[in-house]
């Protein structure tokens, strides 16, 4: 049993919080939000949507199923640290092929357990987002005026553009369905053709798109309108991802104002894709008191 807090939460009003740390160590700032999620912890902490944000759940068997290649929604992890109330639960699913915390420590992501969780969601839902760092040191040596310093001039996610830190490099074709099996996916005919932009794409809705009949053509964020259309799809799907709308759409609202101006192909979007559509047709964004 862990005698030694090794861990810690530090808050930008100075506030610190112990407690008992696991998977990757070292220092994190970010903003902290709370994820009330009873499964699917894996598909949350690799969504890339979490980038530069502590999740924090409520619920207390995080690590119940383990961990396998085929639940990842992208091929990195974004998120900055995951918190929990209890130590991550041995795993026991007929799918799992690691433990959630040998996961965290190849995704260099920081764990931290022994707090009261429920009690922070509240907070959140009082006061909104708040900034923190995150640290996980085994020789329990922590710089507390250094990191109240970092939480305090951290800027936080408002006006940041995090898409191009979490999208393609270069285009791609997406060609899987649904699992019909274990380890094996529909093989579903091909009725019409969708580019996604990707903001931060996870793979169960391009899983999705390609079950519904979709050849999915993935397209970096910074993509040009003649290159999206020279593809000659059938509509244009923009994708899930982190950030400050406003600031992703300072370079492709002028794409979909053209997309819009020029052609008669249906636009749909998830998220932040969702929410570009929205400031491209006029309308406006404000960061949620709590976002989910």
């Amino acid at each position: 049993m862990l005698t030694k807090r090794n861990a810690c939460l530090v808050f930008d009003d100075g506030e610190i919080i112990r407690g008992y740390g696991f998977g990757a160590t070292g220092l994190s700032v970010a903003e902290l939000c709370f994820n009330t999620s009873m499964s699917g912890y894996q598909e949350i902490i690799s969504d890339p949507s979490y980038a530069d944000q502590i999740i924090l759940f409520t619920f207390p068997h995080i690590g119940n199923v383990g961990v396998n290649p085929d639940d990842n929604e992208s091929v990195k992890a974004y998120a900055s640290g995951i918190i929990t109330h209890l130590k991550p639960t041995t795993p026991s699913n007929w799918r799992k092929t690691d433990r959630l915390n040998n996961w965290l420590i190849q995704k260099k992501i920081i764990g931290l357990y022994g707090v009261d969780t429920r009690g922070l969601t509240l907070r959140l839902r009082d006061k909104g987002a708040i900034n923190v760092v995150i640290c996980h040191q085994e020789n329990c040596e922590f710089n507390y005026n250094k990191m109240i310093k970092l939480a305090k001039e951290w800027p936080g996610l408002n006006g940041l553009d995090l898409a191009k830190k979490v999208t393609c490099n270069e285009t791609y074709y997406w060609n899987q369905g649904l699992w019909s099996s274990p380890g094996k996916y529909n093989d579903t005919k091909i009725n019409k053709k969708v580019v996604a932009i990707d903001f931060g794409v996870k793979k169960n809705i391009l899983r999705s798109l390609s079950n519904l009949g979709c050849e999915i053509k993935v397209v970096p964020a910074t993509t040009p309108f003649k290159q999206i259309i020279e593809y000659n799809p059938n509509g244009i799907f923009l994708s899930n991802g982190p950030g400050d709308p406003k600031e992703t759409g300072k370079y492709i609202i002028p794409v979909l104002k053209e997309i819009i101006e020029k052609t008669q192909l249906p636009i749909f979007g998830i998220c932040l894709g969702h929410q570009i559509l929205a400031l491209a047709l006029g309308g406006k964004t404000i960061k949620m008191k709590t976002g989910h």
